[in-house]
């Protein structure tokens, strides 16, 4: 077999997956596209494990630990997905930045605690 064929394939998959990673706005879709960026990774595992006729088959060993990485990253990614989309009623990436937690030297503390904690950090310092 030429290693060529599934190396080209594989390089096929990932670039599509990589366009939907960066082109679209749909996190079921950015995590779809995550998907196939690893199955071509998988993809090459396998085929050069075959190509090098290893005797051990570390290559397809390594593609059922990455193929349970990739299940477990989807069912925990979906899982967040949907519950931002009950919340938000939108799954766009972008409306997803009021996520985020203000950093800076001007954001508001958003808890009394915090500022307990920071006193309580400044006196031990």
């Amino acid at each position: 077999m030429h290693l060529a064929y599934p190396a080209v394939l594989a390089v096929l998959l990932f670039c599509v997956g990589l366009y939907g990673v960066l082109a679209r706005r749909n996190a079921i879709l950015v995590l779809m596209s995550v998907e196939l960026m690893l199955n071509a990774v998988n993809l090459n595992l396998v085929a050069f494990d075959v190509w090098l006729r290893d005797s051990l088959h570390a290559g397809q060993a390594l593609t059922l630990f990455t193929i349970t990485i990739a299940a477990a990253e989807i069912g925990l990614g979906l899982a967040i997905v949907l519950l931002v989309f009950r919340h938000r009623g939108s799954s766009d990436i972008d409306r997803l930045t009021g996520l985020a937690e203000p950093h800076g030297p001007d954001a508001p503390d958003a808890t009394p605690a915090a500022a307990a904690d920071d006193e309580k950090a400044e006196a031990t310092a």
